[in-house]
């Protein structure tokens, strides 16, 4: 703790090497000097007279933020112009109306003219007010701001250096954030091309922030604009596409466009300044300061490492980025979608062959995740058995896969619907691709064959995210996918993303990307379906299943469909978790003999609030009925009826499976009618909840959705259609009340499915 006018600050520890800038994103959150950089698009109002106070507060409390983990903060801020232009305008008029009234005699005024004003009376009639206001801004956070005016002349004596940098490195040392500008009120106007030699001139704060970020060996440059970062052309045209990573010798393939409305410098300065810096060894990101959706953590987001703007690397990583993954899978799901149906079917039983073929490497990979996993302890038990192969899971997969080939065969292009619109203009419904999926994965190797033959299959293209933990299993198992598309020409169709792109990013590329699949923990797809805005995403949150045990159950049943749902993988999704039992059934036989076999299975036991009342001694109380457990637990609780055992699981289900136990067909009809859920079964266990098991040879999850696709999700959920209209020289002005034509809308047979 270190303390600065009786205010403590907890510092955090941030240090490292100066010299080199970082390499990566996510080392961001490394960076202990940084330094945000304000253009004046994001410090003034759109009129150009006067500040943007939200704006700008939003700014001071990311920095303050930042400035009180234990960073050293430094801001290089534009502005002064634009607030003196505001009170000049404002004296100007309070003068020319006094005089006006005085000449006239009446209170009444005339238009007013306001003159031209000149920027340097401007910028020293601005700086005061505008350091006033970041003052009283940062006094809200208990943290002191000073004011440093420079110009490039500062910069070339050596002596004036020297002061500027003590002063910063002191102001620094006693957490005070320094807010530096140009004094515009004596600066000269910009020379072009004025650079020395090796040395950056400042001639703008683009030029004013690298130089100073070089002098003061700072980790992070800021640079915030009104523009979302480096575009591959001007902003606004139609192929511009946002720079996610920028490279040195990259600027052949930029073309820059104008400035923005205020300031000196346009985008071209911003790069050549970020360029320098980075030379100098101060990483740079480019970034929106103005958009209102993100400038109130723009800030805090860049230095978290998120993919925000434009970031500056020396580094250029020696594979294609995740936005040309995801173009190659698009482009490759094209043809893919374009092969005949037997050759997609062919590339899948390639992958089978393979998966058996190749069992010995698959097992040998698959062991190093799992020792590595074991050696740093970071997967429970039920994660580590999701992450282990075996020869008899490889057969399992081989079969699966084997089984989507055979019924791959009509899947893309299938005519659903056909009609007669009129004569000669006949309309198809047939299936297409979606297009790009993302399926992001945990602890489950064998997803990503099961998922690959099903993009396969249905056209899609594929993205696939999985976990670190499963690095070694996923590397030769996508490698095995590519060997087999490659039979067809069409390897690229399925990208594994081996970069460090975090999944809150990817699920940001919405112009890219058109499903998300998440496939892992319930706070996994939770947190992806917070973070995918604009891209849908198929899965269930959480997978909390119930059994109710009806008093027509039978004994011989029972048991074995409890024991099954619950003890043979109870880290599936699909596992039971709550037992529901008829109030008639506790005390009896069968209630005992369900207890004695969750003990023998060693399964641990929480009483529901109803159970827990007529106990004596219960066991430990259910925190929430709303619990996937996920292991060998689940709760019990009493129900008096059928019906309530419904209104039960609507309200602490998650829609995923629901069983009933009985012998009774009208109260087991009543259940499967009335539960709102994606599987409804009848004295059969939730563990059928399944793609394989329901005869779809695989599935990318269970979607507990009411849109699209519902329950196992195999090739049909992976596909949506679209209208094709065959016509002749057709007009809608023909079907007008005086026209010449009629609609007909007659439904017509549809073609023979090919079934063998």
């Amino acid at each position: 703790i270190r303390c600065w006018s009786n205010i403590p600050f907890i510092t955090m520890p941030l240090s490292r090497a100066h010299g080199k800038s970082f390499a990566h994103r996510s080392e961001l959150k490394h960076a202990k000097r940084i330094v945000v950089k304000l253009g004046s698009a994001v410090v003034t109002r759109g009129d150009e007279c006067g500040l943007a106070l939200g704006r700008l507060a939003s700014i001071v409390e990311q920095v303050s933020m930042l400035q009180n983990q234990g960073r050293e903060m430094m801001i290089v801020t534009s502005g002064a112009v634009a607030f003196g232009k505001q009170r000049l305008r404002h004296e100007i008029l309070l003068s020319q109306s006094v005089r006006q009234a005085l000449h006239s005699g009446q209170s009444q005024l005339k238009d007013m003219a306001i003159p031209v004003l000149e920027a340097r009376a401007c910028a020293a009639a601005g700086q005061s007010g505008l350091m006033a206001l970041y003052e009283a801004m940062f006094t809200q956070y208990s943290i002191c701001a000073a004011q440093i005016l420079v110009t490039n002349l500062d910069f070339h004596d050596e002596q004036k250096r020297r002061n500027l940098n003590g002063t910063l490195h002191e102001l620094l040392r006693m957490n005070i954030v320094p807010i530096i500008n140009t004094n515009d009120a004596v600066v000269p106007p910009p020379e072009p091309n004025s650079d020395l030699q090796g040395v950056i001139s400042v001639k703008d704060n683009d030029s004013l922030a690298a130089r100073l970020a070089v002098e003061m060996k700072t980790d992070l440059l800021i640079v915030l604009s009104d523009v979302e970062g480096l575009f591959d052309s001007p902003p606004g045209s139609d192929d511009a596409k946002l720079i996610d990573i920028f490279y040195p010798g990259d600027q052949q393939s930029v073309t820059f466009g104008t400035k923005s409305r205020v300031g000196m410098g346009g985008m071209e300065a911003k790069v050549k300044a970020a360029l320098w810096a980075l030379q100098g060894g101060t990483s740079v990101v480019i970034a929106n300061g103005t958009h209102p959706k993100i400038s109130g953590h723009v800030i805090t987001d860049i230095v978290e490492g998120k993919k925000v703007g434009t970031f500056f690397s020396e580094v250029k990583p020696a594979g294609p980025t995740v936005e040309q993954q995801a173009e190659m899978a698009r482009a490759g799901g094209r043809t893919l979608a374009a092969l005949q149906p037997e050759q997609r079917a062919e590339i899948i039983y390639r992958l089978a062959d393979l998966l058996t073929d190749q069992r010995e490497d698959i097992l040998l990979a698959n062991k190093k995740d799992l020792e590595e996993a074991e050696n740093k302890g970071r997967l429970a038990l039920p994660l580590l058995k999701r992450l282990s192969l075996s020869t008899s899971k490889l057969n399992s997969l081989a079969i699966g896969l084997r089984q989507i080939a055979a019924s791959s065969q009509d899947s893309v292009g299938r005519v659903i619907r056909r009609t007669r619109i009129a004569k000669d203009l006949d309309l198809e419904q047939v299936t297409v691709p979606i297009g790009v999926l993302l399926v992001i994965f945990e602890s489950r190797p064998d997803c990503l064959p099961q998922v690959s033959a099903l993009a396969i299959a249905s056209g899609n293209g594929l993205l696939l995210k999985g976990g670190k933990e499963a690095a070694h299993s996923n590397q030769i198992l996508h490698h095995l996918t590519q060997e087999a598309l490659s039979i067809h020409g069409v390897r690229d169709a399925v990208q594994l993303v081996n970069t460090r792109e975090e999944v809150e990013d990817l699920c940001r590329l919405d112009k890219l990307i058109d499903l998300i699949i998440p496939r892992g923990s319930s706070q996994l797809v939770r947190n992806i379906q917070k973070a995918a805005k604009g891209i849908p995403v198929m899965g269930h949150s959480e997978g909390i299943c119930h059994v109710y045990v009806d008093t027509d159950a039978s004994v011989e049943k029972v048991t074995r469909i409890i024991r099954d749902s619950k003890c043979e993988y109870p880290a599936a999704c699909n596992a039971l978790e709550t037992l529901l039992i008829h109030r008639d059934l506790l005390r009896t036989p069968l209630f005992d003999q369900i207890i004695d076999m969750l003990r023998v299975e060693q399964v641990k036991i929480h009483a529901g609030p109803k159970f827990a009342s007529y106990l004596t001694f219960s066991p430990s109380e259910v925190k929430s009925l709303r619990t996937e457990y996920g292991d060998l637990e689940c709760c019990i609780e009493v129900v008096d009826s059928v019906q309530e055992a419904v209104e039960h699981i609507h309200k602490y289900g998650s829609s995923h499976t629901d069983v009933i136990i009985t012998e009774n067909e009208k109260t087991a009809e009543f259940f499967l009618q009335h539960v709102d859920s994606a599987c409804v079964f009848w004295n059969a266990s939730t563990r059928f909840s399944d793609g394989y098991r329901f005869g779809l040879g695989a599935e990318v999850g269970i979607s507990t959705s009411r849109i699209h696709a519902r329950g196992p999700v195999g090739i049909e959920g992976l596909l949506t259609t679209k209208w094709l209209l065959r016509g002749d020289n057709h007009v809608v002005s023909d079907f007008s009340e005086h026209g010449s034509m009629k609609y007909l809308h007659e439904s017509l047979p549809l073609p023979q499915r090919n079934v063998s």
